[in-house]
């Protein structure tokens, strides 16, 4: 059995507490990182946060918060004073601002949200950007840097691009990863972890590749084997 790799995130993104804790006992020592998303933040996710901080594993608390400057501030102060290693919000220069500025912490990073990996051109275009995919990506990576901001969420994609441009300890989580073979399910801008890492990746995060298959433990296995040399 491969020991856990901090670079590998699984999205526990069950559908009540109960299945995502009998997931965290299945996995075992195999994952020490987890993303708690939106589902499960609303059913009180945060005692699962403090569960598995307990329990030694590192919490991404996955908010993607998007309001006014002063909600930001008090929600990234809040969740920065519990169990989160890392948190999200959008890429917007006045959201980035504000989360740095709430941070109560400073052993939680904040990671800017680019474009969401379940986006395309065409839907950028009908929610009226009227630019390239990239050259939004770049723009809110830039403004990212700016901001103060530990890194950014984007498409493995994207991530070689990004790595050329920012400094080298900022953070690239890239969700949209799937192990060759596996379903795309709603993702449109995907690729293996092993390119993703490639591409200059810190991090990527892998759903329901491990959490949606029969033998969620030979999963996470499989993918520690392909990254492990990189």
């Amino acid at each position: 059995m491969l020991k856990a790799d901090p670079r590998l995130i699984v999205a526990l993104d069950e559908p009540d507490l109960a299945s995502a804790r009998a997931l965290v006992t299945t996995l075992g020592d195999s994952v020490s990182y987890y993303k708690i998303g939106l589902t499960l933040l609303a059913q009180g996710g945060l005692r699962l946060c403090e569960e598995l901080a307990a329990q030694g594993k590192q919490v991404f608390q996955d908010w993607k918060l998007h309001d006014i400057g002063a909600q930001v501030e008090g929600a990234a102060k809040a969740a920065s004073s519990g169990a989160c290693d890392l948190l999200t919000v959008h890429a917007e220069p006045q959201v980035m601002k504000a989360a740095i500025k709430g941070r109560s912490n400073p052993n939680t990073k904040i990671i800017g949200v680019t474009v969401m990996t379940s986006l395309t051109q065409d839907d950028l275009d009908e929610m009226g950007y009227g630019v390239p995919l990239a050259d939004l990506v770049l723009r809110r990576v830039d403004q990212a840097v700016a901001c103060g901001m530990d890194g950014v969420v984007a498409s493995p994609h994207e991530a070689a691009m990004i790595r050329a441009r920012v400094p080298a300890d900022f953070l690239i989580v890239t969700p949209g990863v799937r192990p060759v073979g596996a379903s795309v399910d709603d993702q449109q801008r995907i690729a293996t972890p092993e390119d993703a890492f490639r591409n200059g990746a810190s991090h990527v995060v892998v759903g329901r590749p491990i959490t949606r298959v029969a033998d969620p433990v030979a999963a996470t296995q499989a993918i520690l084997a392909a990254i492990q040399n990189i």
